[in-house]
């Protein structure tokens, strides 16, 4: 998930305390460090992998179980029903500024998440005739989007102006809570697309996230702005430019000897 050569160990639960300490002793010449859980989801989005319930929800049941998200549908401002904001189990959640009249609007097709190479027409399930045509005529894509240094210090700076009602808090170097944090991306006042996995790269030293968008606005080095703050909150509009994806370089093939 970071991009780069990786090896995963599998073995014995009562021996794994030991293995760890010794491949820590075996790095220590090399500088190795353990990284932490704060930081571990920042190489999914730098190097391109969507991860469920933070960049897309699951599409758990289908429209004729309505009545049991009708359970999980928590009450808006207003008293309107939104999902906006659902819980599955206490476990699954939608937050930020990005809006819709049904759950499957933070849904994402393979397609759209960069996947299609992977989907396969040479059996029959689920969904297939749907997906032929998406494949066929491709609507959004997944970018990177980079955000506007001076406007995210605008954000922090508020919470130290006390004549102003200050805007959501960005956590750093993301938001820990486990929940699809999703905002709305503008172009000229229109929604073309939605942004997540808002996260500070220590690595590029810019705030950047993930942002499924149309194709028309997918060019690299295309504006947007992205609307960051919850509906009820404080809103500020945030420029954003549209990058690669993934934005890092792919060394997951390099030359292991080489490397």
């Amino acid at each position: 998930m970071a991009g780069e050569i990786g090896f995963e160990l599998q073995g014995p639960l009562v021996h794994a305390n030991d293995v760890r300490k010794a491949i820590l002793l075996a790095g220590k010449e090399s500088g190795i460090r353990r990284l932490g859980s704060r930081t571990a989801m920042i190489n999914h989005l730098e190097a391109c992998f969507p991860t469920v319930t933070h960049d897309y929800l699951p599409a758990v049941c289908g429209p004729s179980e309505s009545e049991f998200f009708e359970g999980l549908i928590r009450r808006e401002r207003l008293g309107v029903l939104k999902f906006r904001r659902w819980t599955l189990d206490g476990c699954l959640k939608a937050k930020g500024s990005f809006e819709a009249d049904h759950v499957s609007a933070w849904y994402r097709s393979p397609v759209e998440l960069g996947w299609a190479r992977n989907v396969k027409f040479d059996h029959d399930f689920y969904g297939r005739e749907a997906l032929e045509r998406e494949v066929a005529n491709p609507r959004r894509k997944i970018v990177t989007l980079i955000w506007s240094a001076k406007d995210c210090e605008d954000v922090q700076n508020s919470l130290f102006r006390e004549d102003e009602e200050p805007y959501d808090f960005m956590d750093m170097p993301r938001q820990q809570r486990f929940c699809m944090d999703a905002h709305s991306v503008l172009s000229e006042g229109r929604e073309v697309g939605t942004a997540t996995s808002r996260s500070f790269s220590f690595t590029f030293r810019q705030m950047m996230s993930h942002c499924v968008i149309d194709l028309d606005k997918s060019e690299v080095g295309t504006s947007v702005e992205v609307v960051w703050g919850s509906p009820g909150s404080r809103q500020k509009r945030i420029r954003a430019t549209v990058a690669p994806s993934p934005y890092k370089k792919d060394n997951r093939r390099s030359d292991l000897k080489a490397a």
